[in-house]
């Protein structure tokens, strides 16, 4: 792969933390050889208080920077089926599971860099307003040092930055786009990406061109802080170690998304 020009820099970050109780879900410790953020879920779609404290652990003993993944109460459906909330029932969701998170990071001697939704929260939040102020609220409210995580070109950023917060545009190397900028329904034939040679090239991409190719063939602009792996993906070690090296051979330089923000 062509050299790209120095000076670009990039977050890689995966949702990680999602076992519970019998069920083993992603290799964590792997991927956190490749990745430097972790979003944690905290409870609701996935994760336990076992899991999260391990996860936290793990993190922090290999300079894996940690964020929270509040997602919907929605274990059964893993947080993907949208559910109706009101604006109060956002604030206090994200209040709760970042809360939840939070003492055991603190209680590993560690600081939590950021917030990232989980599935269909996030993917509702980046258009439906009442939920992104609600969201941007809860997190003002718990720490305005925190960093929110969303869809690169969002609604949801746009109204957290109005309520000063610092916000972490976010792309996805192992999922399909929509023309729209938004991903692709996971319903969709494509829409999930399995190969790493596949995804690598897509997350040079972004970064270095600032475009992704839409399912439908289009070419469309997209900024990235962070790119995204989702832990739950069979392939996901494999997408993450194609990644590091094809950004380490375009140099693009890998760092916690808090260094990363431009």
């Amino acid at each position: 792969m062509e050299r790209m020009a120095a000076g670009l820099r990039v977050d890689l970050n995966c949702d990680v933390g999602e076992s519970y109780g019998a069920f083993k879900i992603g290799v964590d410790q792997q991927l956190f050889r490749h990745v430097t953020s972790a979003n944690i879920a905290c409870g609701w779609h996935a994760g336990d208080p076992l899991t999260m404290r391990e996860t936290v652990r793990l993190a922090s003993s290999m300079n894996v920077a940690i964020g929270a993944h509040p997602g919907f109460p929605d274990l059964l459906g893993f947080g993907r089926r949208n559910m109706s909330v009101s604006e109060e029932e956002a604030r206090s969701y994200v209040t709760y599971q970042v809360g939840a998170l939070d003492a055991f990071v603190r209680a590993a001697g560690a600081r939590m860099q950021h917030v990232k939704l989980h599935g269909a929260f996030y993917n509702m939040a980046a258009e439906d307003e009442r939920l992104a102020r609600a969201v941007a609220q809860a997190v003002r409210e718990y720490d305005p040092e925190l960093l929110l995580v969303g869809l690169a070109g969002s609604r949801m950023l746009e109204i957290a930055r109005e309520s000063a917060l610092r916000v972490v545009h976010e792309a996805f190397a192992d999922r399909a786009y929509l023309a729209s900028g938004r991903l692709a329904p996971r319903s969709a034939p494509g829409a999930v990406i399995h190969e790493p040679k596949i995804a690598a090239a897509r997350a040079v991409r972004i970064v270095s061109k600032g475009t992704i190719e839409t399912i439908d063939g289009q070419e469309i602009a997209v900024h990235a802080d962070s790119i995204c792996i989702h832990g739950d993906n069979p392939e996901a070690c494999a997408v993450a170690a194609a990644i590091r090296d094809a950004f380490q051979a375009a140099g693009i330089e890998v760092t916690p998304m808090r260094l990363a923000l431009k």
